[in-house]
């Protein structure tokens, strides 16, 4: 990121002092009222998605494409402060909750900056483009004691995609050892996932006039230059390895993380990734077959992209049975047995009440963390195309120096993380 004293001067005067972290105010005190506020980064699909949040009130927006906040202004009645610098929308005293709806390669910077200014998150998926940039954001969180939430609810409510069942009574038999142990989940098409394959980059991307209402420099920002293209940019951006993961970036941390809480790994990672794949170019994002990982204890995620895979494979494999879609278990009076144990541990899912009361969200910066780990070891080793095993405790591969520069990669001056 750029020094406090860039900063202070990018503001225009305007200091750190006009910000009261509302933490400082004690355990669920809430000021200047009891409505809390929201600044939105990143006003295009996602973000002008999110205007409309319940319980809160929009006072600022931020885009470094001007029509992209005149379409999201135009949403909100009341007038509300507009920012074409995020860091700005940071310092608007107005703002209880930074939203970041920006592509992924800013998420961790942001959540950064968000988190020194004494500001509560709400970001979207995936939580970091890189694990050393999760790192980052988990321990300064820690720090500074913002409240977090990650995008993604599977974990905790609705119908878990095509899989046809919520996740919490999948917890509760996983929990219950009936199926026994180690357990191999599968997420492919076969079982109710789709990896959207049409988040691939193009490898020969021609230079072409920046439009003048975006200000590509800034869209950029901490990514590698590389000439414009409208491939690159807002809907099309998954595609390419320096702002998502295709397809694995986009839907990971959706399909991921349930499947990491239902394991019990909301502390751990895995210890090896393997993945069967055509060689990806160096900037676009491809396809791949599978991509599998496997924990410590032979646990195991296996994702087939694609129509890869077997289509009578169950979702849930394990020593003593198996579960299938629609929550089919093979297990004789699965259900009868179940229901004599408990129930899951109840989770924290009122994110404003979590930030009203101090406490940790159901999806936070350490479980989120974790599960994007998982999606972003994926795309190290998709990258370099080969087996990568890796050390959960220190968070590092082993004995691999090229995918450990992958962790935290160099950014742009004058951007630092």
């Amino acid at each position: 990121m750029t020094s406090r004293r860039q900063f202070l001067k990018t503001m225009g005067g305007v200091t750190l002092l006009t910000i009261v972290p509302r933490n400082v105010l004690g355990k669920g005190m809430i000021a200047p009222s009891d409505e809390l506020t929201k600044g939105i980064i990143g006003v295009g699909g996602m973000g002008r998605g999110h205007i409309p949040y319940d319980n809160t009130r929009v006072v600022a927006m931020c885009d470094v494409d001007k029509t992209h906040l005149s379409k999201a202004a135009a949403m909100v009645k009341e007038k509300i402060n507009l920012y074409h610098d995020f860091r700005d929308l940071i310092l608007d005293k107005n703002v209880d909750i930074v939203h970041i709806a920006t592509p992924p390669h800013w998420h961790g910077l942001m959540s950064l900056e968000a988190a020194k200014a004494g500001k509560d998150i709400f970001c979207e998926k995936p939580m970091t483009r890189t694990i050393g940039e999760g790192k980052r954001v988990r321990e300064a969180i820690a720090q500074h004691g913002n409240i977090f939430r990650l995008n993604t609810w599977f974990r905790f409510k609705d119908s878990f995609y095509g899989l046809g069942t919520p996740m919490k009574p999948l917890k509760k038999l996983v929990d219950s050892g009936m199926l026994g142990w180690p357990l191999k989940v599968t997420i492919s098409k076969h079982t109710g996932f789709d990896w959207k394959f049409f988040w691939v980059g193009k490898t020969h991307l021609e230079p072409q006039p920046i439009p003048q209402e975006l200000d590509y420099d800034m869209w950029l920002g901490p990514a590698p230059y590389k000439p414009y293209n409208a491939h690159r940019v807002h809907g099309t951006f998954r595609g390419y390895w320096d702002y998502d993961g295709g397809g694995l970036g986009d839907m990971g941390q959706h399909y991921i993380d349930p499947v990491q809480y239902m394991l019990g790994k909301d502390n751990t990672s895995p210890v090896k990734v393997e993945v069967d794949a055509p060689q990806q170019h160096p900037d676009a994002v491809g396809t791949w077959r599978s991509i599998t990982y496997t924990y410590e204890d032979g646990c195991q995620i296996i994702l087939w992209g694609g129509d890869y895979g077997e289509p009578d494979t169950p979702y849930i494999a394990g020593p003593n049975g198996n579960v299938y879609k629609n929550f089919v278990c093979d297990i004789p009076d699965w259900e009868k047995k179940l229901a004599d144990f408990p129930e899951p541990q109840a989770q924290n899912t009122d994110f404003l009440e979590c930030v009203r009361n101090r406490q940790k969200f159901a999806l936070n910066e350490i479980n989120g963390q974790r599960s994007c780990t998982i999606v972003n070891m994926g795309t190290v080793a998709l990258q370099l195309n080969r087996t990568l095993e890796f050390d959960p405790v220190n968070e590092l591969f082993i004995n691999d120096a090229e995918a450990n520069r992958l962790l935290d990669q160099p950014v742009r001056a004058p951007w630092t993380i």
